[in-house]
Parts: structure tokens; C-alpha cells; sequence
């Protein structure tokens, strides 16, 4: 069915941890089953497999929101074993929904340049923390008086794995790949490291390619604390979904976005998050909510082939 086919490359889009886009599609008639590439999961930043779990759920929400689009009814089931993660089976044909999310889906991407002094107003995060909750998953809201505990969570984060040998070599591995693997983050996507409320991870160590923060202070910046009540395989899929609906309705309403992990990789900097939760579930992901009036978009991440990501079974 070509809309399955469409939504797999939909997929394809969807954020995950480094770009490593660590998951695969085997579509069989009116069937869609999504599987984790364990061979992409990064052994120093995500020892667990959390982020390839989150990464995972955002490709599983982009096709359930491709195919809402195209007018397909669909059910959904996620009974993970071992790289098996979920299935998506077309019901029959519905009223287009989701139609803006879908738009949103090539025009998503992360932006680590400091975002303006524009506020994101209470409505705008109360739609984003409605949305997350249907997904299965909670969001807090950064309040101001906790906004310098986060920096320093994101700070200790990253001095951390500044000094680990094993992630030096992860990152450089993921920041030099060759044209043709189309994953990973080239140098020229991230952003030099200057003066920040909440530090960004530095994609660009050399200090060669990496694009200058901007003129803006992350003064209008909203950030805001993904989480669930635990951190089994089946929350942490969901999560990743509620994270791709956060992501798309922010994009179709103008917001810029990035994903802000390190704070959540290393142990003692996730318990201080954990504790501006007050410690009542488990946080996934840190995610910067801001507007860039009148800036280019960055330059685009590659995307791996499809034919490398989605195999259709043809039936007798």
C-alpha cells in the first residue's frame, strides 16, 4: 500500500538521539511493523537504550500522523520483543486528520541558536502539555527559579562527558560519518559555544564549522521537561511519541525547537532533574521552546536511503 510506503519515508524525518535514526520498517499489505536497529544505539550516551527507545516512538508517531493525513484509520500495538516495537494495521479509510502536523513533519528541525526575547505564551504550552498526555506522557514546565538548576544539570552533563574517552569517540564517530550513510550530525549543524542559560551540547569541538548562537539571549525561551511514570521499553516508546506530537504542533504554530538529552544521560545531573519534577516519574527529554523571527533555518541533517530502512514484503 503506497500510503504505508509514504508514511515509513515520513518516518524518516522524525528526531533521534545523535541522528543515528535507529530503527527500521517491514510493511506486509496493510500492515506496518516497526523494529529497533540495535547496531545504531550508542553505547557510551545510551548505555540503557532509553534515547533509541524515545528516537523509536517519534518514527512511530510521524507515520501514524502521515498516514491521519491521507485519510487511514488505523490501530496501533505496541508489544515490544526483543527489536520488534510495534505494529500498525489500516483499518480502512477516515476523514484526513492531522492534516498541519503533517505539513510540519519536513519542516521540523532542531535549532540550537539562542532563541528571541518573544515569550511562548501559557496557551501555546497548555496545548503541548494536553497533547503529550494523550500520548501517554506528562510535561512539566521549567519555572524560572528553576531555570538556572537545569543549566546546571546540562553544565555538570556535559563536563562529565567531556572527560569520558568513550564518548570523544562516539561523538566524533557521529559527527564524521560519509555522505552516503545520510545520518549522523555534520559539525555545520551545531551551534559554537557561547554565554547560555542552559549550556548546548557542542557538536563542533574543533570550533571549525559550527554556527554562531546569534544575537539573541534565550530571553522568550520556554523550557520543558518530558517525562513518564517509568522508564520500562513500552513508557519510553510513548514518550517518544508524545515528543514528536510536542515537536510537530510547535513547528505548525511557528516555535522553533531542540531536544536537550545531556542532562538526562549522566546519572547525577538526571536525578537533579528528576528532582524538578519532584521526583514523580522519570524524565526523558529537555526540549527548548522559542521563536527566531526573520532567521534561515540551519542547515539540514542528513537522512538515511529508505531503501536501507524499509522493506515491503509483497504477498502472493
Amino acid at each position: 500500500m503506497t500510503a504505508l510506503e509514504d508514511a515509513a519515508r515520513a518516518a524518516q524525518h522524525a528526531p533521534s538521539v545523535f541522528n543515528t535514526q535507529p530503527w527500521s520498517w517491514r510493511i506486509t499489505g496493510t500492515t506496518m511493523e516497526l523494529f529497533a536497529d540495535p547496531a545504531r544505539q550508542l553505547d557510551a550516551v545510551d548505555k540503557q537504550g532509553r534515547l533509541l527507545l524515545l528516537s523509536c516512538g517519534a518514527a512511530l508517531h510521524h507515520a501514524r500522523v502521515a498516514l491521519a493525513a491521507a485519510g487511514r484509520a488505523v490501530s496501533v500495538s505496541r508489544e515490544i520483543s526483543g527489536n520488534f516495537l510495534a505494529r500498525i494495521q489500516v483499518e480502512g479509510p477516515a476523514a484526513p486528520t492531522m492534516v498541519d502536523l503533517a505539513a510540519a513533519i519536513p519542516e521540523r528541525h532542531s535549532d540550537r541558536r539562542s532563541f528571541g526575547g518573544q515569550a511562548v505564551t501559557e496557551e501555546e504550552l497548555t496545548t503541548l502539555r494536553r497533547l503529550v498526555e494523550a500520548e501517554g506522557a506528562y510535561l512539566h514546565v521549567v519555572r524560572p527559579d528553576q531555570v538556572a538548576e537545569l543549566g546546571i544539570s546540562a553544565e555538570r552533563a556535559a563536563a562529565a562527558e567531556r572527560d569520558d574517552p568513550a564518548y570523544q569517540a562516539e561523538l566524533a564517530r557521529w559527527t564524521n560519518r560519509p555522505d552516503f550513510t545520510g545520518d549522523g550530525v555534520p559539525p555545520a549543524a551545531g551551534v559554537r559555544q557561547e554565554l547560555r542559560r542552559v549550556p548546548i551540547r557542542d557538536f563542533d569541538p574543533a570550533g571549525s564549522a559550527a554556527l554562531p548562537s546569534g544575537d539573541e539571549h534565550d530571553q522568550g525561551t520556554a523550557y520543558v521537561i518530558l517525562f513518564g511514570r517509568s522508564d520500562t521499553p513500552t513508557e519510553l516508546l510513548r514518550g517518544g511519541e508524545a515528543l514528536s506530537a510536542l515537536l510537530l504542533r510547535a513547528t505548525a504554530d511557528g516555535l522553533s525547537t531542540s531536544v536537550i538529552s545531556d542532562a538526562i544521560e549522566v546519572e547525577w545531573p538526571r536525578t537533579l532533574v528528576r528532582g524538578l519534577i519532584s521526583g514523580i516519574g522519570e524524565p526523558y527529554v529537555v526540549v527548548r521552546l522559542g521563536y527566531l523571527p526573520d532567521a534561515p533555518p540551519p542547515p539540514p541533517t542528513p537522512r538515511r536511503d529508505p531503501r536501507d530502512v524499509i522493506t515491503v514484503v509483497e504477498q502472493q
